[in-house]
């Protein structure tokens, strides 16, 4: 049985994550550009010590759960705010064909848009082609808003695309590796039930706090907003 909590808090988890990071780029690409993106909000304080680290700009993927129409609470896929749709494989065709499942997405597809509005005015201007993205969350449950964001990414032609977190069920880890181009987790436990379980203190991670997550990153990195 592993012990729990794994983590302290989002921090203490972005430490540990950085430096399995670092390892793996110098051993993998030596030398190579990095630009780590956060999956806001919970993602962000997990990726500024990444971003710390590895020395190079702190920039977001926002993506959203597209909720059941019946059951909030259940994720039938997940959307990018610039579009980028993925429906769970378990997801019947007729419910996102529906009125209800168009309703779903739309609303999945405003929240993401209204999250980057709040947090683009902290974002670097940067290019991706040819550096490393390092995508990177608080942790993984169903894999659904990581591996839209990895599409999405993909679409900006970066060198590779790193699906980078500290825990993930281990069931997940042969479909994640369908998305990105190579996986770094640091702890796998099962069972899994939920995230927060593997943190002492978990709580929810406010739109000023991501905010200033991205501004003092890029502050200190001196990118341009």
């Amino acid at each position: 049985m592993t012990p729990f909590p794994l983590f302290s808090d989002r921090t203490d988890a972005g430490e540990q994550l950085a430096q399995a990071i670092h390892r793996s780029l110098n051993h993998e690409v030596s030398g190579a550009a990095a630009i780590v993106y956060a999956l806001p909000r919970g993602g962000l304080p997990v990726a500024l010590p990444v971003a710390r680290l590895l020395n190079c700009p702190l920039d977001i993927v926002v993506a959203k759960k597209i909720s059941h129409p019946k059951n909030p609470e259940l994720a039938i896929g997940a959307v990018t705010a610039d579009g980028n749709v993925l429906w769970a494989k378990d997801t019947p065709v007729r419910i996102q064909r529906s009125r209800e499942g168009e309703v779903a997405l739309t609303e999945a597809l405003n929240k993401a848009q209204f999250q980057l509005k709040q947090l683009s005015p902290a974002c670097p201007q940067i290019n991706p082609p040819g550096a490393i993205a390092i995508l990177v969350d608080d942790g993984i449950a169903t894999g659904m808003t990581i591996a839209v964001a990895a599409h999405a990414l993909k679409a900006k032609h970066p060198a590779a695309v790193w699906l980078c977190t500290p825990v993930a069920p281990p069931s997940l880890l042969p479909w994640l590796r369908r998305w990105g181009d190579h996986i770094v987790v640091l702890e796998t436990p099962e069972p899994f039930l939920s995230v927060s379980r593997f943190y002492a203190e978990f709580p929810q991670v406010e739109i000023e706090s991501a905010f200033s997550c991205l501004e003092e990153q890029n502050e200190w990195f001196g990118c341009e907003n």
